[in-house]
């Protein structure tokens, strides 16, 4: 991790030994009293925490907070219900890459059972998502959203961005060309098996184009990545 994240609540007490950040700081980066660490608050600034003292039992801190990091991109990412181990990889690498949230819709061709996989049902997904934070180095969540209708995730959307649906089968415009203004921006990406009419059509109503990645079918997560990737480095051009 390139920054370890901390609540407001817990900068002021002592961590306990055990704690997975504590086992970080101490083990991996080996550090020692007086040593600083790149930290950061939940959704707030970043800073510094300078080990103070350590027993055998406590490890205290001493926290200073600097500037915020850089708000979320705007983009929503809209994901079919997929297998767990892809959507684990799409919770750790589009917040990794700065999306402000992240719909996981069920669709007409998605297994239902994905939805009570123990990623949904325990506290995984949160790690998953802190692990991608920590990654790029920010302390900003994305709003995360799993199991809702296609309709629901399109209503909790900026109406106004600009709308893309990615589809292998009756798109004709390439994403880079699609998403070329520089606004907010809506991307659906379907789930292993793809939409399905009904469901192209719903996105169609709802003031989405249908854009493609290229002739060669994509794994859902490298999919939504790759689509992240272009829309984001389009709105940072100049």
């Amino acid at each position: 991790m390139n920054i370890i994240l901390f609540e407001n609540h817990e900068v002021d007490a002592p961590f306990r030994r055990d704690d997975r950040r504590v086992i970080h700081i101490l083990k991996v980066l080996r550090r020692e009293v007086g040593d600083s660490t790149d930290v950061g608050l939940v959704n707030g600034p970043r800073g510094k925490a300078i080990l103070r003292s350590l027993n055998e039992h406590e490890v205290v801190f001493d926290f200073t907070w600097g500037e915020e990091p850089p708000a979320l991109l705007p983009i929503d990412l809209i994901v079919g219900l997929s297998r767990p181990q892809t959507s684990r990889r799409i919770l750790q690498e589009a917040t990794s890459l700065g999306v402000r949230s992240i719909y996981f819709a069920t669709t007409q061709r998605a297994e239902p059972s994905y939805a009570s996989s123990k990623l949904w049902t325990t506290d995984e997904w949160e790690r998953l998502v802190r692990t991608g934070i920590e990654q790029a180095f920010s302390t900003r969540f994305p709003v995360v959203k799993f199991g809702i209708s296609i309709s629901d995730c399109i209503e909790s959307t900026n109406s106004t961005a600009h709308r893309i649906c990615l589809d292998n089968y009756e798109a004709t415009t390439g994403l880079w060309e699609a998403s070329s203004q520089k606004q907010s921006v809506v991307l659906a990406v379907g789930s292993e098996r793809g939409w399905t009419e009904n469901e192209r059509e719903l996105f169609r109503q709802n003031g989405f184009a249908l854009a493609h990645l290229g002739d060669r079918p994509l794994r859902t997560e490298t999919a939504a990545i790759a689509s992240i990737s272009i829309v984001s480095a389009q709105m940072r051009a100049v």
